[in-house]
């Protein structure tokens, strides 16, 4: 599985080369903020949920690896759903991560067109040192990210591969050999959870920041621009009965 991890990169790259094709001039710059910072929302839920999953889907892998599974086909099936859950969340937080620095990127490069337009120094002056101020934190989103984002690839990738292992061999001595990775799985969802953390706090800071500088954001904001900030969504803990293992 390959998703784009270089996003750090990207922003980077596309935001200081001040790329000026994008459309946006029919917008205002309060609109422009409002998609930026619901795109910065529908991220965060994307992470949270992905937390969620997370207990869900190693809580079905622990059933499936225990000695005391009576049911091992019905475990599989049950571990199966919540991976491909995972995967797709992982999928989402891509694709949305993505939308999130096009946005970003669109309301800076307008911001700075906007900026070189007045005539009296003192105003440019101070739209460049906002702008620069907002948009150096933005561009901690993707710093913050690249380790959490890693770590879930990874995650995804060995939960992947136990289901296509125990497809071949569920049998009791196949279970018991796979159990270290297995193990070793739930140990890497630990740590997807502990990696999320500072992401979700940077991108709920910056937020902040774009709305305490004057910028809408949030519910207000997208009633301002007829727009709908996302609400997150809680990963269902149970889609069908787990199976029961034998204390």
């Amino acid at each position: 599985m390959k998703y784009a991890v270089n996003t750090v990169a990207v922003i980077a790259s596309m935001m200081l080369a001040g790329l000026t094709g994008l459309s946006g001039c029919a917008t205002t710059g309060m609109e422009r903020s409002v998609k930026a910072t619901d795109a910065m929302q529908v991220v965060e839920n994307d992470y949270k949920q992905i937390n969620s999953q997370v207990d869900v889907t190693n809580s079905s892998l622990q059933d499936l690896i225990s000695p005391n599974q009576t049911d091992m086909k019905r475990a599989l099936e049950y571990y199966k759903t919540n991976v491909d859950k995972m995967e797709k969340l992982a999928k989402d937080l891509e694709k949305n991560t993505d939308k999130m620095a096009s946005e970003g990127l669109n309301y800076f490069t307008e911001w700075e067109k906007q900026g070189n337009t007045y005539t009296d120094p003192q105003f440019r002056d101070i739209s460049e040192k906002r702008r620069t101020e907002q948009r150096n934190n933005f561009t901690k989103i993707p710093e913050a990210s690249a380790d959490s984002r890693r770590a879930i690839q990874t995650y995804v990738a060995d939960a992947k591969n136990i289901h296509k292992y125990l497809s071949n061999d569920l049998t009791p001595k196949g279970v018991e050999a796979v159990t270290p990775l297995a193990k070793k799985t739930i140990q890497e969802g630990e740590e997807v959870k502990t990696a999320t953390k500072p992401v979700v706090a940077t991108i709920d800071r910056t937020r902040n920041a774009m709305a305490q500088g004057g910028m809408a954001s949030g519910a207000a904001a997208g009633a301002a621009a007829g727009g709908q900030v996302p609400e997150s969504k809680p990963v269902e803990q149970q889609q069908q009965p787990q199976p029961k293992s034998q204390e």
